[in-house]
This record gives structure tokens, C-alpha cells and sequence, in this order.
């Protein structure tokens, strides 16, 4: 799900600042010319060594979108190329007849499937190369500690109202669950969900924001990213 500040958040007499508090770069090494997105890699692998499988997300996570803004050519074969790891299925005896499923290491539920992926790849191709997000340490939306308070919108939009008290502009955040970052990467960058499909996509690749905050957690077996951008 994807949260727009609308006028409703901006109009609370909150006195906001243009500067963000503790802009970092969380990886100046990034080079600008890797093609190194990590679709392919060995999940199995990947977690055996990262025995806390998560705490590097965030890292991960905007090294890889920078990647993408910085050469959206090049990952547009990327897409094309996990379009393989979609099944739709047609069994007229499961329950999940007719749903569509990203499967790799993980099961997200697509609302078009295929068509999607080479609406995203396309677009991608047509794109002009993107500056890298900064990271900052001032959009990092605080966690909930419920599986009820991921769900609450109200809480989401209270913890950002409270940034904004603390002189922190978000202009747009949302959230997401998969935990794996280059499999959470891609399905943010096709977006395939529903009616909000491409918003997500939108914001991240939108040249006028300069700065990302992610954080994470698990909440009992789910996992929640919360990720905030400013311009």
C-alpha cells in the first residue's frame, strides 16, 4: 500500500523543515556501473550466511533501487527474465484457481501477472538515467510492535505525523512485506497491485526525490519494511 501526505496531513500546523535530520549515504562504495542486482543469486545461500536474514535490508534494499535508477535499461532484462518464476493456476480443484503467484523463495499474490512485468521492463527501457537516492536516517518511520498496528493505517500515518512534528518532511512512504531485498525490489518496480498498480514503481524512480529511509523488522513470522522518501 502506498500513502500520499494529502493536504489533510500538511494542514495540522506542523512547522516542517526543508532539511532533513541525519542524511547518510548508507553505501558510498556503490558503483554506478554494477549490474549486479542479485536476482539471480542462490536464496538458500543468502540466508545461510546472513544468519539475522533481515538486518541488512535496508542496505541492500537502496543499493539495489539506486542500481536501477542509475541504469533502468539494463534491469528491464532482469524483469523479463523472472517473468519465468510466475505460475497461474489452473487446477479446477485448487482453492487457488485462477490466482497468480511470484514464486521465488516466497509467495506474492499478482493481480495481472505477465503483462505487468512487460509493462514495467518497457517503461524501464524507455527511462533516462536517475541520480542515486541519499539515505537518511530521518525518514526511517518507526516500527510497530503488533501484527494489528501493521494493518492500522491510522498508526502508520500518526508515526509520520509525528516525523513531521520533529521538522522531518516525508512527502510519500509505504510498506512492504517481503523480506528477500532483490525479490522485494523487483515486485515494487513492476507493482503489480491491483488498482494503486505502478505507484509504487512511480516513487521509486521519481527524479525529483533526493532521499530514502527504510526500516525493518519481524513482528512474530511477518516481516514489515516501511520505506519514506523527500524531495
Amino acid at each position: 500500500m502506498l500513502y500520499e501526505l494529502t493536504d489533510h496531513l500538511n494542514n495540522q500546523n506542523i512547522n516542517t523543515s526543508e532539511a532533513l535530520k541525519n542524511p547518510i549515504n548508507i553505501n558510498p562504495n556503490i558503483n554506478s556501473n554494477s549490474k549486479e542486482y542479485g536476482i539471480g543469486l542462490n536464496i538458500n545461500e543468502y540466508e545461510n550466511n546472513h544468519n539475522t536474514k533481515y538486518l541488512d535490508y535496508p542496505e541492500k534494499i537502496v543499493e539495489i533501487i539506486n542500481n536501477i535508477r542509475q541504469d533502468p535499461s539494463s534491469y528491464s532484462y532482469i524483469i523479463e527474465d523472472s517473468i519465468k518464476n510466475i505460475i497461474e493456476n489452473n487446477n479446477k480443484d485448487d482453492i487457488t484457481k485462477n490466482k497468480i503467484i511470484y514464486k521465488k523463495k516466497v509467495k506474492v499474490a499478482l493481480t495481472r501477472g505477465k503483462p505487468a512485468f512487460l509493462e514495467a521492463a518497457e517503461e524501464l527501457r524507455k527511462m533516462e538515467p536517475l541520480p542515486p537516492l541519499e539515505f537518511s536516517a530521518g525518514l526511517c518511520i518507526p516500527l510497530p510492535d503488533t501484527e494489528e498496528e501493521i494493518k492500522d493505517s491510522v498508526f502508520l500515518k500518526n508515526q509520520v505525523l509525528e516525523l513531521k512534528r520533529e521538522g522531518i518532511n516525508i512527502d510519500v512512504f509505504f510498506k512492504d512485506l517481503v523480506k528477500i531485498p532483490e525479490v522485494s525490489a523487483l515486485l515494487m518496480i513492476v507493482d503489480d497491485n491491483g488498482k494503486n498498480a505502478g505507484k509504487k514503481r512511480m516513487t521509486l524512480l521519481n527524479k525529483d526525490y533526493k532521499y530514502i529511509g527504510v526500516n525493518c523488522k519481524f513482528i512474530g513470522k511477518t516481516f514489515i519494511a516501511y520505506l519514506g522518501f523527500s524531495k
